[in-house]
């Protein structure tokens, strides 16, 4: 006997949203009752097809196989909030269904990439034959293209998606169109610089990260309001780095060469970028404390901070007297002066990473966690 579970996905719970109906949804009359209910309430909606077609899957099975074999359904949802927890959620969900049928086989349907997502956490309890993504007939005139891009920008997460990146490219553009020729030039030009900075955060993550801070903040308020602060130097910062290494830039432009230039620029701007990640990882470590998650690691990676600044530091200055020509002794003694600093914030990692090693030793034994 072969026992094949089907199941369709509702990460962002538009099913519980719109109908009132908690997941998981198991068994095939219950389901097909929550597609009508999700379809009445919103006829619109693609997760009302993708549940359909969870039960044209079912049905098709059960007519197949034999007497011996069963066919399940059931629909998993996950919450508002898609994320870690929607994604827990649909962990537990999938967990209680597998607990009840046990089935030796899973089908999955889903009606696009963001349910798809999930399929490493089915996986792991439950091993899928065949994914089938629903995808829903659409017209293909100009004033069907016109409906589906004015309803995608009535959906919150599409408008979000579509309109703020061309809001910020237009206004960009705009302010580099209204600027003098030489300051507008350079606004506009920024505009690559800006694209292939937002495809670079998306590729690497860090627009999840950002929400997550976000998240986070608004989860804990209290912190949030002296982390804001911090976080709001950490942007001050930032841009008196660039202001400081443009300063420098016109100032060594006419006189130095290009090497001393750039080693110039980018050891004017050194002190306020070491600041501006400081800050920001005194907001972390406030939200870590509120949150009850702090582990000390970011104490440790602020005076790492310091030791990468303080070679940087004293490694620029000594490449900049030296192309410049001016006299610089290589001896211990002066090898000794410059790495003084260096030697010290080392020393004080040392010790921070020793005290804190201890502390979380000490914590794990007392089964608590810094004391929160």
């Amino acid at each position: 006997m072969t026992r094949t579970l089907v199941i369709t996905v509702d990460r962002d719970n538009d099913l519980g949203i719109k109908t009132a109906i908690r997941g998981p949804v198991v068994g095939r009359k219950q389901v097909l009752t929550a597609a009508l209910k999700l379809g009445i309430a919103d006829p619109e909606e693609s997760d009302t097809n993708a549940i359909l077609g969870a039960l044209h899957q079912h049905d098709n099975l059960a007519e197949s196989n034999s007497e011996t074999d069963e066919v399940e359904i059931a629909i998993l949802t996950g919450d508002e909030k898609v994320g870690v927890r929607s994604d827990r959620a649909i962990a537990a969900q999938l967990e209680e269904v597998v607990t009840e049928f046990q089935p030796d086989q899973a089908i999955l349907v889903t009606d696009g990439a963001e349910d798809e997502s999930v399929l490493p956490i089915i996986q792991s309890q439950v091993r899928i034959d065949h994914v089938q993504k629903i995808i829903v007939k659409q017209s293909k005139g100009i004033e069907g293209t016109y409906y589906y891009i004015v309803k995608a920008l009535e959906d919150p997460k599409w408008r979000a998606k579509m309109l703020v990146p061309l809001g910020a490219i237009m206004a960009v553009f705009g302010l580099g169109v209204m600027l003098p020729d030489t300051l507008g030039g350079i606004v506009i030009g920024a505009l690559p610089l800006i694209f292939g900075l937002f495809i670079l955060s998306k590729g690497l993550g860090i627009e999840a990260t950002v929400s997550r801070v976000a998240q986070e903040m608004r989860e804990n308020a209290d912190a949030a309001m002296f982390s804001s602060l911090l976080w709001t130097t950490t942007v001050f910062s930032a841009i008196f780095a660039v202001a400081t290494g443009y300063d420098k830039y016109v100032e060594l432009v006419a006189e130095e060469s290009y090497s001393v230039l750039w080693i110039g620029v980018v050891h004017s701007a050194l002190a306020w970028i070491v600041i501006a990640f400081l800050t920001s990882t005194a907001g972390f470590m406030l939200l870590r404390l509120q949150k009850g998650s702090f582990s000390g690691r970011l104490i440790v990676l602020g005076v790492f901070a310091m030791v990468v600044y303080s070679f940087l530091d004293q490694g620029l200055q000594i490449a900049m007297d030296v192309l410049e020509g001016k006299d610089y002794e290589f001896s211990v003694q002066g090898i000794w002066e410059v790495m003084l600093e260096p030697l010290m914030w080392i020393a004080i990692l040392w010790v921070t990473t020793t005290i804190v090693r201890a502390v979380q030793a000490r914590q794990a034994q007392a089964d608590r966690y810094w004391g929160i």
